[in-house]
């Protein structure tokens, strides 16, 4: 009867997924000549051969074609245009506007999973899913990012059933302490972060390096933190866009720069970092507004990625290799993990 049921709320939760998935797709198709942007995101410690800390994450992206002005555009509601209008940096008359819809989910677990009793010392089980919205300014080489994601953190994000039932569907073990997990809470994130294209070199028309810093911070109940960091592209014809990025807020880094019909085919070795200075990580700091388990966080967290990228056409296939330091002052290890995106032009 559990198994019954909780596969009924994945049918559910996998309905809505779709429903919005087609309110997406429906969106773009109705936005006709433009280059709009489809990117899907998974990660998973299972590269790294491990099931614990960040253990899993999925993001469905769409991002709009270019756009002159916020209030002009039809697939914003009315009443948005002045909040928008009134926004920094995105709204200069010279640069390129986009907006950006996204559904999203991650699960994060403890290294034993085989211990049904709270482990103190270790990070909560936690799940949140999410849906959101991002506004992105571009010329050639600069993007600004607002972004706000709010979802459901604990029981109510299903991330149990959806670990759970993998684990059932893959005949591995069943996790034992989710009934120590988060408790139902709204979260929401705002994030702003800059990129920039620099030190861009080619032969011929052919471009083969460049360098892509960036900047940012966020504020809310899930995410508190400022972040800085950048990569380093080497390889044939770099496609027009700002790079990789993991997944997280105002992270959408394969906008393309200029007109997406000039990529050329092209692959391209990549390497970059992401430091951040954490305020608060509801998933290691515990519930804002209840008492839950919690374990004391470092104050500073790095992401360091390699990997390789492949586009052809208007699609572009990534996969990033992470090494993201301890999170928390108990953890026994650094957590390596994989992240795989997709993304297609149309």
């Amino acid at each position: 009867m559990v198994k019954t049921t909780r596969r009924v709320r994945l049918a559910l939760l996998g309905v809505i997924i779709s429903g919005m998935a087609t309110i997406f797709v429906g969106t773009a198709i109705a936005a006709e000549n433009q280059d709009n942007t489809f990117i899907f995101y998974w990660e998973n410690d299972a590269f790294s051969d491990s099931d614990a800390h960040y253990t899993n994450g999925l993001k469905l992206l769409w991002v709009s074609g270019p756009l002159n002005k916020y209030a002009e555009d039809k697939r914003l509601p009315d009443w948005s245009s002045k909040p928008i209008e009134s926004l920094p940096l995105v709204n200069s008359p010279d640069t390129t506007k986009h907006v950006a819809f996204s559904i999203g989910q991650k699960i994060f677990t403890p290294q034993n999973l085989d211990d049904p009793n709270l482990i103190v010392d270790d990070r909560p089980y936690a799940g949140w899913t999410y849906v959101g919205t991002a506004l992105h300014s571009k010329s050639k080489d600069v993007l600004d990012s607002f972004g706000l994601d709010i979802g459901l953190i604990g029981p109510n994000s299903y991330a149990r059933d959806v670990q759970e039932e993998i684990h059932d569907l893959l005949d591995s073990k069943k996790p034992q302490g989710w009934d120590h997990q988060l408790k139902n809470e709204v979260g929401l994130v705002l994030v702003y972060e800059r990129k920039w294209r620099t030190w861009q070199f080619g032969f011929g028309d052919s471009n083969v390096f460049d360098f892509i810093p960036h900047l940012g911070a966020a504020v809310g109940n899930v995410y508190t933190y400022a972040n800085a960091g950048g990569e380093i592209r080497l390889g044939i014809n770099l496609p027009d866009d700002f790079g990789t990025a993991l997944i997280r807020p105002a992270g959408d880094a394969s906008i393309p720069a200029t007109d997406a019909k000039n990529n050329k085919a092209g692959v391209y070795l990549f390497a970059g970092v992401d430091g951040r200075s954490v305020l608060r990580n509801i998933f290691l700091d515990g519930n804002t507004f209840t008492d839950s388990h919690d374990v004391d966080k470092e104050d500073f967290v790095a992401d360091i990625m390699a990997g390789v990228s492949v586009h052809y056409n208007r699609f572009k296939i990534t996969y990033s290799h992470v090494y993201r330091t301890k999170e928390f002052k108990t953890q026994q290890d650094e957590q390596i993990f994989g992240s795989v995106s997709i993304a297609y032009v149309f």
